[in-house]
């Protein structure tokens, strides 16, 4: 397949040392989550863990380790990394990853970023003890006032940045949890008039129209999310410009302990044929590369399907089929205008749910080969 399809891949900004919220939690300026990486041991017969990242347990906030991924995903077709960023009513959180990291990146010309606000309940998870009901950490919803803070935080630092990604010349700026975000305004009338000031504050500091994006799903997975009512009329009365996905497994239910990936990535295909049609808006569609959670289980807890992270797992994924699914989702959107032809991917680093892109001790470098192939890189 020649190069027809913008592939944008999520960015987890958790695997730093000195985020000054894990530091007071865990009571040490060296934890990131690559000690859950670390960590990980196997929970059944065939299990694969734990993974062991093939460039090492780098320092995302090094412009140096940075500058690495970045040359990686460049020179393998990848063309925009979508950080998941955070921000609560007490300020950012793993913002390092993006301002010290990838903003500090002599070469972060050749990758595109762009932003998703993970407005989502952060909750005690990292990792989870079976049986323990999570306490919630940083609640999703915010203020007002703090959504005016963000508004005029992400238009000043990052929208002007130059290789801030624009569709149709508009900066991009997904929400993760459409529920918390009306809930940080309290119905859709006053989140639609959020948004419109958010839109109006970005033309009057000169960056122009913005491209307001919604992370849809049907399933929730992490701890205290709720789907919010009828989606396809939610995203019309917020007056949002393009929905897309975080992960298939938002669309898709598990039955086993080990879910055949083919299985999974035909579920979540029948899915996206039913749901596109009912939106007035274009929805991107979303490749997952695997899923599994249990590095986030804590490694004294017997392991048993109970609920996320204690989750059943998709198996037999590789870059083979990996290529295959990408190849059939890039297919979907090959018709559409050139600015339209987007897909994204789970994703470049969420080690600890199983659905990566960089290289590890098993795969090499075969998923940002196989990533390589179906863009045509190189032909």
């Amino acid at each position: 397949m020649s190069n027809t399809c913008t592939l944008a891949a999520y960015y987890f900004g958790n695997y730093h040392p000195g985020d000054p919220r894990n530091t007071r939690l865990k009571g040490s300026a060296e934890w990131s989550e690559w000690e859950l990486v670390r960590e990980a041991r196997p929970r059944f017969p065939g299990h694969l863990q734990p993974r062991v990242p093939l460039w090492g347990y780098g320092d995302e906030s090094d412009p140096a380790v940075m500058a690495q991924k970045i040359d990686a995903a460049a020179d393998h077709g990848l063309d925009v990394f979508i950080f998941d960023w955070y921000y609560y009513n007490d300020g950012p959180f793993l913002e390092r990853s993006l301002d010290r990291g990838y903003l500090g990146a002599p070469n972060n010309g050749r990758v595109k970023f762009a932003l998703m606000w993970a407005n989502h309940d952060w909750v005690d998870i990292h990792p989870a003890r079976r049986g323990v009901t999570p306490a919630l950490l940083y609640p999703g919803a915010v203020t007002p006032a703090t959504f005016e803070t963000i508004a005029d935080l992400v238009i000043g630092r990052y929208f002007r940045h130059p290789s801030y990604w624009r569709i149709a010349g508009r900066p991009y700026f997904s929400f993760y949890d459409l529920g918390k975000l009306l809930a940080s305004f309290g119905g859709v009338e006053e989140t639609r008039a959020a948004l419109e000031a958010f839109r109006e504050r970005a033309r009057t500091a000169g960056v122009g129209e913005l491209h307001l994006n919604a992370v849809a799903w049907g399933r929730p997975i992490l701890p205290r999310e709720q789907t919010p009512a009828y989606l396809p009329k939610l995203v019309n009365d917020l007056g949002l410009d393009s929905t897309t996905s975080y992960v298939w497994v938002h669309h898709v239910g598990l039955p086993e302990l080990e879910t055949d990936y083919n299985w999974a990535r035909d579920r979540y295909l029948e899915d996206f044929a039913n749901n596109e049609p009912l939106y007035s808006v274009p929805c991107y569609p979303n490749v997952t590369l695997g899923w599994d959670s249990t590095p986030r289980c804590h490694p004294e807890s017997e392991f048993a399907p109970v609920g996320y992270p204690f989750s059943n797992t998709i198996s037999g994924n590789t870059p083979a089929r990996f290529q295959e699914a990408l190849s059939r989702v890039c297919a979907l959107v090959k018709d559409r205008p050139t600015d339209q032809r987007i897909v994204t991917i789970n994703s470049w680093n969420e080690w600890t749910e199983g659905s990566y892109l960089e290289p590890d001790n098993i795969n090499g470098m075969g998923y940002l080969e196989a990533m390589a192939r179906v863009k045509g890189v190189g032909e």
